[in-house]
């Protein structure tokens, strides 16, 4: 264990809202052990920047870690050349080059597809009714998985991330975690034979045409599901959530006057859809007067990172004006999110001008209140919104 300074958490409270927490735990000791989470805490954006770089210290590869023994070895698990080779493998199918010229096509054909059933009701729940649907279909094209329902990929995303972030042993959330990956499995055996015969330009298609063993292929296929459903899912409405309660900046978008992707940026800050990346100590190490031990295991808290004071006037506040240059959204390493420019097409470039242009007049619905939890993956659980519908 690490010599850092102990500070306990209210688990619970941690994951409706673990913005005080983290504040204590950057002004009184910002690399911090947790008991209740059973990990050292680096808070600091500072020395996560500088941190996530050293791979022969903070390790990505964890032999024994949940997500390598709930989906496999994947990619976001491996360092160095090991790591290097699959990521220049799966690039070709989410390139910037890609995303412009082949799916941010098909992620506006989705977004209308599911705007045109919405527009008549006048009103949703904006996450299952829209954000949830539409980041599923885009992973679907995206992973080759076209053979599945939105619903299953959703469901077995959460069912992934809720395994990996099962800190607390919970068997329940393990078996559902197990379910989510023998669905996967099933789909990829559907698919394979397809794409095969017929390779295309999604991830499952490019890997198949590579030399990547089948294991790996699996194991990067359950990756890519688990963190390309929920992210962009929780982005989507939570972007909306806090343009609709900012009408000023809103207005800023609308009238051109600040670009979507500034909101986008913005929102990955204030409340980063992936607050946590953990990491595995591989050697003896001293950061600041803490000591680390060989196979400790830290978490690197981007969500913390983010709302750094050092780096982020009033960090608390969303502000569409502000400059995210500092912001570790997305990783700051060689781990950087390698579907971040998927993500950014799906969300600024597709979604949120679509949704605030078709959806005339959208607004927050009164009486029923917004609720956002987690704190490893955080986003809103619900969103009642309104719109005014032509006669």
């Amino acid at each position: 264990m690490s010599t850092a300074p102990r500070i306990d958490i209210d688990v619970g409270a941690f994951w409706h809202d673990p913005y005080p927490a983290l504040a204590r735990m950057r002004r009184e000791a910002p690399i911090a052990f947790v008991p209740q989470l059973g990990s050292t805490l680096l808070c600091s954006r500072d020395d996560i920047f500088v941190s996530e770089k050293q791979i022969d210290v903070f390790s990505s590869h964890q032999p024994e870690g949940l997500m390598n023994r709930l989906m496999g070895h994947n990619l976001m698990r491996k360092d160095g050349e090991a790591h290097l080779t699959e990521r220049q493998t799966i690039f070709p199918a989410v390139s910037p080059k890609t995303v412009k010229a082949h799916w941010t096509a098909q992620f506006q054909a989705h977004a209308k597809r599911i705007i045109d059933a919405l527009e008549p009701a006048g009103a949703c729940d904006f996450v299952p009714d829209f954000a949830l649907p539409f980041s599923a279909e885009c992973l679907k094209s995206i992973t080759g998985l076209t053979n599945m329902r939105f619903e299953d990929m959703n469901a077995w995303s959460q069912g992934m991330i809720d395994g990996i972030a099962n800190y607390v042993g919970d068997a329940a959330v393990e078996a559902r975690c197990h379910a989510a990956t023998s669905g996967i499995d099933a789909a990829i055996d559907d698919m394979a034979p397809v794409l095969r015969k017929k390779p295309d330009q999604s991830l499952l298609g490019v890997m198949l045409a590579s030399s990547m063993p089948m294991d790996s292929i699996r194991a990067n296929i359950k990756l890519s599901i688990s963190g390309g459903q929920n992210e962009p899912r929780d982005a989507i409405a939570g972007t909306v959530w806090a343009l609709l309660t900012q009408p000023d900046q809103l207005a800023m978008l609308k009238d051109g006057a600040v670009p979507w992707i500034q909101a986008f940026e913005e929102y990955a800050r204030w409340i980063s859809p992936i607050g946590m990346s953990p990491r595995r100590i591989a050697k003896p190490w001293t950061i600041r007067d803490v000591e680390f031990e060989r196979e400790e295991r830290v978490f690197l808290m981007f969500g913390s990172a983010n709302r750094d004071e050092k780096h982020f006037e009033r960090p608390d506040q969303f502000d569409i004006s502000r400059d995210t240059s500092k912001s570790i959204a997305f990783g700051a390493g060689p781990h950087f999110c390698a579907g971040a420019w998927a993500s950014r097409a799906m969300v600024a470039d597709v979604a949120l001008p679509a949704v605030f242009a078709r959806l005339k007049n959208l607004r927050l619905v009164d009486g029923e209140a917004v609720r956002i939890g987690g704190w490893a993956f955080r986003g809103l659980l619900n969103l009642p919104v309104a719109w005014d519908v032509a006669k």
